[in-house]
This record gives C-alpha cells, sequence and structure tokens, in this order.
C-alpha cells in the first residue's frame, strides 16, 4: 500500500481536476461571484472528506469515477460552511488556508452570495451524478440533512450560542458531532450508498466507524488550535480561545481530550475490522485524521 500522504494527494488531485470541471470559470458573468467561488474552493486544503469517501467507496470495491460527483458534492459543502463561518457575523477570522478569508478578498456581500451559490452547486453535481436515480435520491437527502438544522447549520448555531458559556461534555460533543461530523458521516455513508449494498448491518458499522471518526477529528482540531502555529494551521492559532469559545480540551483538558481521540480512533478501526472489506487505506486515511499537525 502506498504511503498516506501519497494516497491523500491523489485523492486531493482527482476531486481538485473534478472542482475545477464544475466550478464556473472566473471570465464567465458575474465574474467577481464566480473568483470568489473559485478562490475559495481551489485553494489548498487538505481534502479529508472527499479521501474520507474515495477511501470508503474503495473499500467496498467501487470505482473513483462513480464516486467523483459525491466527493465534489461534500468539498463544495465543507467549503461553503466555511465562507460563511469566516463572517463577522459569525467567527469573524480574517485568514483561512493560510490566505485571507473569502470576506477579505473580496467583501461580505459577495462571501454570503459565494457560499449560497456554491452550496447550490453541490446539489447540481449530485443531481447530475452517473449512478441510479434511487442512489442520487439517497445521497441528496444525506448531505442536505447533514447541512441543516440538525447538522452543519445546527451545530454552528450552538457554537455561536455558547461563547461566554460553559458546556459540558456531552453537550461540547453534541456540537461537535452536528458542526464537523454530520459532514463527516455523510461522506462515509454516501459512498456506502454508491455501492448499491442492502445489508442494513454493513451500514450501522459505517455509521458507527464515521460517528467515532468524526468527533476524533474534531477533537483532535480543538488540540491543534491551542499547540499548532498560525503558520501551519492556515488559519490564527487560538482562535477558539480569543472569541471565548468553549472547546473539547476546555472542558476536560488537553492530556484527557488526545485520550478520548485515541480511544474513539480505536473504536472507528475496530468498527472496520468487523467489516467484510478492503480496509487498509480507509484505516490509514482514518489515522492521519487523528494524529495530523494540521
Amino acid at each position: 500500500m502506498k504511503k498516506i500522504e501519497e494516497i491523500l494527494e491523489l485523492y486531493a488531485k482527482r476531486v481538485n481536476q473534478q472542482l475545477n470541471h464544475w466550478l464556473p470559470q472566473d471570465t464567465k458573468a458575474p465574474t467577481i461571484l464566480h473568483q470568489a467561488m473559485r478562490y475559495s474552493v481551489l485553494g489548498v486544503g487538505k481534502r479529508i472528506r472527499p479521501a474520507l469517501l474515495y477511501a470508503t467507496g474503495e473499500a467496498l470495491g467501487i470505482s473513483l469515477e462513480k464516486l467523483d460527483a459525491s466527493a465534489c458534492a461534500v468539498e463544495l459543502m465543507h467549503s461553503y460552511s466555511l465562507i460563511h463561518d469566516d463572517l463577522p457575523a459569525m467567527d469573524n477570522d480574517d485568514l483561512r488556508r493560510g490566505l485571507p478569508t473569502c470576506h477579505k478578498a473580496f467583501n461580505e456581500a459577495t462571501a454570503i452570495l459565494a457560499g449560497d451559490a456554491i452550496q447550490a452547486l453541490a446539489f447540481a453535481i449530485l443531481a447530475n451524478a452517473r449512478i441510479s436515480s434511487q442512489q442520487r435520491v439517497q445521497m441528496v437527502q444525506l448531505l442536505a440533512e447533514s447541512s441543516g438544522s440538525l447538522g452543519m447549520a445546527g451545530g454552528q448555531a450552538i457554537d455561536l450560542a455558547a461563547v461566554d458559556k460553559q458546556l459540558n461534555k456531552d453537550e461540547i460533543e453534541q456540537m461537535h458531532r452536528l458542526k464537523t461530523g454530520s459532514l463527516i458521516k455523510a461522506s462515509v455513508l454516501m459512498a456506502v450508498t454508491a455501492s448499491e449494498t442492502n445489508d442494513s448491518n454493513s451500514f450501522i458499522q459505517f455509521a458507527y466507524f464515521a460517528d467515532c471518526i468524526g468527533l476524533a477529528f474534531q477533537i483532535r482540531d480543538d488540540i491543534l488550535d491551542i499547540q499548532a502555529k498560525t503558520e501551519i494551521l492556515g488559519k490564527p492559532q487560538g482562535s477558539d480561545a480569543a472569541q471565548n469559545k468553549p472547546t473539547y480540551p476546555s472542558v476536560v483538558g488537553i492530556e484527557q481530550a488526545e485520550l478520548i481521540a485515541n480511544d474513539l480512533l480505536e473504536q472507528a478501526l475496530n468498527a472496520i475490522d468487523k467489516l467484510d472489506i478492503e480496509g487498509k487505506t480507509l484505516q490509514a486515511v482514518s489515522k492521519y485524521m487523528v494524529a495530523r499537525s494540521s
């Protein structure tokens, strides 16, 4: 098996090519809006969600071509969320992926519209996916539910409401499972949907795996916000603390947060072991998500 860095690079290159194809050219009117969309999506990014989707699909024997549309859709939905999260009305961040945030590079109104347009494009791509109509409907439902009030948007609402407040461990976990974990879970389950599997037990195991790895990923993100430097993170170090936001380490401490993240990773890897799949690449991607330094 290739090294994880090579695997992630291959997945990233593939989804970037697809995203470049689907995003409107920045010479096409309205040019400023299209420039903002491409700026926000095609900049440097880890492409973790597409990587997880591709790795899940490959573990199930699905060709990457069959997964391209869903990989683009989850990355676009993630990119849209970052644009809106960075806005002055929300997290008010000036730096993202080492570059000025969309509203700083352009303006606030353009950033809002770019996020709206990117979200719409995600569903348009799924509607044109080369899969059965039933699979398209299931994927649209998964992406919509993971992004709405009972998913990513709901998690962001909890996050904003928690500023200057204390949350307990269960409340922090609920926020993380919605804001970050829901789209990660959708990435996994959209790949499972493409496999045409009717095995309900496998679907449950994949869902459990995704729950564990999604929460572990965000706990690691909370830790990195404290420990990693701005030039490595690509966003301001300590931004959560600066905004007085409750995080996993602020509730249980860094050492305990590390232990919980590693325990969740083990649970995720055990879930993969219980499945009749070729899961080495999926395990490698999972380990990277929790051990990463940026």
